[in-house]
């Protein structure tokens, strides 16, 4: 087996597997865990402060909503009291909070069975975290 490549990681999960084997690996997903949904979540191509997660899959219960997501994914992320933390689904568009994952699965899921989910940062309040107040 060839060394593994670094830049293999930066490389979209689209990029780096082809539509045939992204398709399998859902069935098996769906065999072995009938009531989780396969998601894959990636950071932003141009995101520039937050890290890459640990992993890009993540096997999410039906009726977790997807605000409950998105507080699973910051506490994986160390972010600045500044920032905010975006999530676009097919990386095309913001969901309701209160949606579940099963209702944005069935809305947004790839032909190959996968939920993408991109997530960004942007400061908000145009502060700079170490800058003194007036009082």
């Amino acid at each position: 087996m060839p060394p593994f490549d670094k830049s293999m990681e930066l490389m979209p999960f689209k990029q780096r597997k082809c539509l045939t084997t992204r398709k399998h690996e859902v069935c098996s997903i769906r065999i072995k865990f009938p009531n989780k949904l396969p998601v894959i979540v990636e950071r932003y191509l141009h995101e520039k402060t937050l890290p890459l997660l640990d992993k890009t899959k993540f096997l999410v219960p039906f009726e977790l909503t997807f605000g409950q997501f998105l507080c699973l994914l910051r506490s994986k992320i160390d972010l600045e009291s500044t920032q905010a933390l975006y999530l676009l689904v097919s990386e095309r568009s913001m969901s309701c909070m209160s949606s579940s994952m099963g209702e944005v699965y069935s809305q947004y899921s790839d032909p190959d069975g996968f939920l993408y989910i991109t997530y960004a940062s942007q400061d908000m309040f145009g502060g700079d975290a170490d800058a003194t107040h007036p009082r």
